[in-house]
């Protein structure tokens, strides 16, 4: 590996928003955005269904689409963007595609998706699961920024590579109204 691709390596790691939940097309997701107003910045929230996901790695992206008032409002967020403050799966959807544009063209009852019901048990550890993940990346992250050579890290460290939602817990169909 030569020294620019070193360089960019490094570079794209420091971007890398690590503390991500796994999710993918049909789920509900809420992504709190920064926005600046003047000098201050304030979080605002949109909420919807992910009816695309794009890209890996840095380039990783997410279309949302919400209802807005009566009009339905799509906005695609680069996942890893610093203005990106958190992502949180409201819920998770049961759907056979991987882009869901069909569901622009229905309306009411037809325009719903069928959810998957995730115990409480298993809620429970995927959060535990995803906060000793957060601990653990933020304990390998340098806290300098001077470029000094340490030993490789032991712990495994996820696949950066890999898209969030590629493992969904298992599914329980209900009705629902």
């Amino acid at each position: 590996m030569n020294m620019l691709t070193k360089t960019t390596k490094s570079i794209v790691d420091e971007q890398l928003n690590n503390n991500l939940p796994r999710f993918t097309s049909g789920d509900t997701i809420r992504v709190s955005v920064k926005i600046k107003e003047g000098d201050k910045y304030r979080i605002q929230a949109f909420e919807g269904v992910v009816i695309k996901t794009q890209g890996s790695g840095i380039t990783f992206s997410v279309c949302v689409r919400k209802n807005s008032n009566g009009v339905f409002v799509e906005r695609t967020f680069p996942v890893h963007s610093p203005i990106i403050d958190s992502i949180d799966v409201l819920k998770r959807g049961r759907v056979r595609r991987a882009r869901i544009y069909y569901i622009r063209k229905l309306s009411g009852k037809a325009a719903r998706i069928k959810e998957i019901i995730v115990s409480k048990d298993k809620k429970n550890a995927e959060k535990t699961e995803f906060v000793k993940k957060s601990a653990r990346l933020a304990a390998t992250k340098p806290t300098s920024t001077k470029s000094t050579k340490s030993a490789p890290s032991t712990a495994a460290k996820p696949s950066t590579n890999a898209k969030p939602g590629n493992d969904k817990p298992k599914e329980v169909e209900t009705k629902s109204e």
